[in-house]
């Protein structure tokens, strides 16, 4: 049950000799000066024993006041945030998530400045799929254990994928344009895969079952065969066992692909 309890406050610590704003907090009561008594090993420790040796005190202050918990999170957060590398804080504070990463205004987010995102996809090319059925028919796929379809169940439509192909390198650019399906569930043309050519039958292994091959449907941007496979050894590009991963923080991968696909992420994830 939610506390709606409003005796919350949010404080800060700010630095005599300088007027520096360098801790916020959260609290009750007499929490705020309880950092006084701290005999830790933290900067924020630290900082106040310096201000004591220098015959002074730290300066602490409400900030705001009768708020939630939940209030009184967001707004320490939300200062924390502001401030970042500048403060003593340890944590970043709750609803992290929620908040943009520092130092990242040079970079285009997804879920920040696109509702999509960008991931790896590993083709994971064996007895169960292949490239040229992904290729042809327009999709990938994982399965014949949970823990390898739950990440492609992930996928949204929207999202962009980069298809990697394990000992050649990445083969294609797509667009999701439908959620991943059960192998029996998913269609080509209003068609069952059954119905068509495929090369590796045995997607349909386990389909009846929690093990089944869950294709996501892709619409390709750009393809490559593998032996034309998009890669340079030694160079920092991004690969990984996992079936999907994101690519947001990986930008040596996002311009070597760019390149070699001749296309612009940013232009793809702002297609609505």
């Amino acid at each position: 049950m939610t506390d709606l309890k409003t005796d919350y406050y949010v404080y800060v610590y700010i630095d005599p000799r300088n007027f520096e704003e360098f801790y916020y907090g959260k609290g009750i009561g007499s929490r705020k000066s309880a950092h006084l008594s701290d005999s830790s090993d933290t900067e924020k420790a630290k900082r106040i024993k310096a201000i004591k040796a220098a015959g002074l005190d730290p300066i602490i202050k409400v900030i705001a006041k009768d708020l939630t918990e939940r209030e009184a999170f967001f707004i320490e957060k939300t200062l924390i945030w502001k401030l970042g590398k500048n403060l003593t804080n340890i944590s970043s504070g709750h609803f992290a998530e929620k908040f943009r990463p520092h130092h990242t205004f040079h970079l285009d987010l997804s879920g920040f400045d696109f509702k999509n995102g960008l991931y790896y996809v590993n083709v994971g090319e064996g007895i169960h799929r292949c490239w040229d059925d992904c290729r042809t028919f327009g999709f990938l796929s994982a399965g014949q254990d949970k823990k390898y379809s739950d990440p492609i169940r992930t996928l949204e439509q929207g999202d962009i994928v980069a298809a990697y192909l394990k000992k050649h390198g990445y083969v294609g650019i797509g667009r999701v344009i439908e959620k991943a399906v059960n192998v029996n569930d998913f269609k080509v043309d209003n068609k069952s895969l059954h119905q068509h050519p495929i090369k590796v039958t045995d997607i349909f292994d386990n389909c009846d079952n929690d093990k089944s091959e869950y294709p996501v449907k892709i619409e390709w941007i750009k393809t490559a065969d593998s032996k034309d496979a998009k890669w340079k050894s030694n160079s920092g590009l991004f690969s990984s066992q996992l079936v999907k991963a994101s690519l947001q923080g990986q930008p040596k991968t996002i311009e070597f692909l760019e390149k070699q696909f001749d296309i612009t992420f940013r232009d793809l994830l702002l297609v609505e």
